[in-house]
């Protein structure tokens, strides 16, 4: 009895062994598959991440190409507002000069009548004046709005791009660390 049972123990314990093998192989390859998985969740969470921040510089970039569209139409209507005024300040200028070197009106009615207009356009001219300064301050100011709205876009801009490259640069390694 004792040789049977000693071949039968030497066979179960060779069993045992290679059984044992075989499960520590099957548990590496499991751990690999678990690590595999988790950079996976890993990277999926990390693009999410760069995804929505990207939606998030959108939407802030698209407002603030409003905000500079608008700062624009007011550069522009400061603009408009301010060429308008010099050029009604030319013409009374204009209009000055030419009563001025018009010749004397032989009827009193008429010189007093000439003199009338040129006081009411030297009046005119001083409250022009002040305006135009005024309007350029104006322009200026609007001029100055635009820079900066345009600068903020700018800025928002690079920051798009630079998500872009990253987001770029980790669809490249994952695509090539993939078979």
């Amino acid at each position: 009895m004792r040789r049977t049972l000693l071949p039968m123990i030497v066979l179960i314990g060779m069993s045992t062994c290679s059984f044992g093998q075989s499960t520590g192989a099957e548990t590496q390859t499991l751990q690999a598959l678990l690590n595999e998985v988790r950079a996976l969740r890993q990277e999926l969470r990390a693009s999410l991440n760069r995804t929505q921040s990207m939606q998030i510089l959108l939407a802030r970039f698209q407002i603030q190409e409003g905000v500079k569209t608008r700062a624009v139409d007011r550069l522009n209507e400061a603009r408009q507002k301010l060429l308008d005024t010099q050029i009604h300040q030319k013409e009374l200028e204009l209009e000055q000069k030419r009563l001025e070197d018009s010749p004397p009106a032989i009827d009193p009615q008429q010189q007093m009548d000439l003199l009338d207009r040129i006081n009411h356009i030297k009046s005119e001219l001083e409250v022009t004046g002040p305006l135009v300064q005024q309007r350029q301050k104006a322009e200026v100011q609007a001029e100055q709005e635009m820079r900066e709205e345009q600068d903020k876009l700018n800025a928002l801009e690079n920051q798009m791009d630079e998500l872009m490259g990253i987001m770029g640069k980790s669809n490249s390694k994952s695509g090539d660390s993939r078979p």
